[in-house]
């Protein structure tokens, strides 16, 4: 495996700062690049097309993840990019799920929860 790549999305700075972190010390994570919100996620994308995985906060101001997951889904140059969604709002789950998230973690994040899913993921 590789390493890849983490879009890292939160309008929480310390969530934000903590998930980089926690992210650089799994060795197969090269680079996490940070976003403070939907809009400047999408942003990094256009212009970065080595991002493997997205890391996507749901509630945010600006541009929140749903929509994020909607325009990353209808576009073919982000399309097949994993997105584990993170949110204190288990009922946002099944919205998350039917946008095209490939999984869901709940906050506070827990590094083995997040690298489990982000192994499965990248494995596929």
């Amino acid at each position: 495996m590789s390493p890849i790549k983490v879009l890292a999305v939160d309008d929480d700075m310390i969530n934000l700062k903590l998930l980089k972190s926690m992210l650089m010390k799994l060795d197969y994570v090269e680079e996490v690049v940070e976003a403070k919100n939907g809009a400047d996620a999408i942003e990094i994308l256009k212009v970065r097309s080595d991002i493997g995985l997205i890391l996507l906060d749901i509630i945010m101001p600006v541009m929140g993840g749903i929509e994020v997951l909607k325009i990353v889904r209808a576009d073919d140059h982000f399309k097949n990019i994993p997105v584990i969604v993170l949110t204190t709002d288990e009922t946002k789950k099944g919205e998350a799920l039917d946008c095209g998230a490939n999984d869901f973690v709940m906050k506070p994040v827990r590094i083995d929860n997040v690298a489990n899913k982000i192994k499965r993921l990248i494995n596929l």
